[in-house]
Formats: C-alpha cells, structure tokens, sequence
C-alpha cells in the first residue's frame, strides 16, 4: 500500500508570510513555497494551495522520504508538533529540499543567461561584418 503525506506549514519569514508545502510518497520527497504577502486568512490560505494544488511546482530532490509505517504515540506526536511549532516551523528536510532546489535554478539561470550573452555577441558581431561590407561598397 502507498502511503502519500502532504504538510503544509505557515510561518512569518522577514516581511511576508510564507507557506511551505512538503509532499512524500514511494517516489521520493518534494517542497513547494508559496508566498502570501500579509497574514492569510484560512480561505485564502485554501484558495491558493488547495484549490492550486495543479499549479503549485514542487522541486522533488533525492531526499529519501520518510517511513512511519510504525504506531506512534499520539502524546509524543502531540509534543513534537508542539516543539516543531516553538521552533522556526519549517523542518530541516524542507530547508535542504528548497535550497537544493533554489541552486539548480540558479545554475539553469547562469546557462541560459550565458546562452543569451553568446547570442547577443554573434548577432552584434555579424551586424558589424555586414556594416563593413556595406562601407568598402561605398553604399
């Protein structure tokens, strides 16, 4: 039988409030942030990760997910959400998986953008060329 967990935490970083969903299952581990601005109100909260649950990108690294097949107990379960909600509320898995996933788009951006930068100097280099060419004309 999969098992499938989804997690979605909200907490106040800096200036906004942000969101941070975590999904596991047999595949593998995934994060999502969204970010809400000023303080969300439960239906807005619902509005943007639920009912945009389709359009929500989550980065799935090779963080194994993971197994709670085990029972727990309920009283300890009721600690450590509580510790967990002391502390900042984004678990450290999360914080690997997003900043992870923030250095991949880092490193995407540096090849595209270099791509773009080659492209630009060719096409000025060729535009140049054939301003030569038109000169020794005399057009």
């Amino acid at each position: 039988m999969e098992q499938i967990v989804s997690r979605l935490t909200v907490f106040f970083e800096d200036s906004f409030w942000v969101g941070v969903c975590e999904h596991s299952d047999s595949g593998g581990y995934g994060v999502c942030r969204v970010v809400f601005g000023a303080e969300p109100k439960d239906y807005e909260v619902y509005d943007k990760v639920i009912c945009g649950y389709c359009r929500l990108r989550y980065g799935h690294t090779a963080l194994a997910a993971e197994d709670s097949t085990e029972k727990r107990n309920p009283k300890r379960m009721q600690r450590e959400a509580a510790r967990q909600m002391k502390v900042r509320g984004i678990s450290t898995k999360a914080q690997q998986a997003l900043k992870l996933q923030q250095e991949q788009g880092k490193a995407a951006r540096r090849v595209k953008s270099r791509a773009q930068k080659e492209a630009e100097k060719e096409r000025r280099f060729l535009l140049h060329q054939e301003k030569r060419r038109e000169k020794k004309k005399g057009r």
